[in-house]
């Protein structure tokens, strides 16, 4: 058993019946970590340093050595080695608004490894899937980055 219990301050939230516990702030009490292709052992040491010193981008985060990206409370990441193609898509999202019907634009990075896709990530705008392709241009010479149904002119 863990010596956790120093950390644990709960906080009652006014509109909700449930309790926060503060631990889940301090860095590597509940920071998780888990493999898109599960290909090889990482100390999580390892991973927690990458993980603070990456740039983040929405829910995403472009290390040293990998790309990692938050779902739940779950982290996930996957060497850049692994990553054999990268992309936006824009999905167009039907929604009833004040003036009528519209179409609202979701946008996605989708990264590709030998396997297929292995994740489709949400992002904030297209600002941040343009800032974030770039990025990825500059760690990844050897990947694509069109999807692979694209026509190459």
């Amino acid at each position: 058993m863990t010596d956790t219990k120093r950390y644990q301050i709960q906080v009652r939230y006014p509109f909700a019946d449930t309790f926060y516990c503060i631990e889940n702030a301090f860095w590597g009490i509940f920071m998780r970590f888990y493999s898109l292709e599960q290909t090889q052992a990482v100390e999580k040491q390892d991973l927690e340093q990458d993980y603070k010193e990456s740039r983040e981008i929405g829910i995403v985060r472009i290390g040293k050595e990998r790309l990692y990206f938050r779902r739940m409370r779950k982290i996930y990441y996957i060497p850049y080695a692994d990553i054999r193609r990268c992309f936006r898509r824009v999905m167009l999202v039907p929604a009833k608004l004040c003036c009528g019907r519209g179409d609202l634009e979701v946008e996605n990075l989708v990264i590709c490894t030998d396997r297929g896709e292995a994740a489709q990530i949400q992002l904030p705008g297209a600002k941040a899937g343009k800032i974030l392709l770039e990025e990825l241009k500059k760690r990844l010479p050897d990947a694509e980055f069109t999807p692979q149904n694209a026509s190459k002119e």
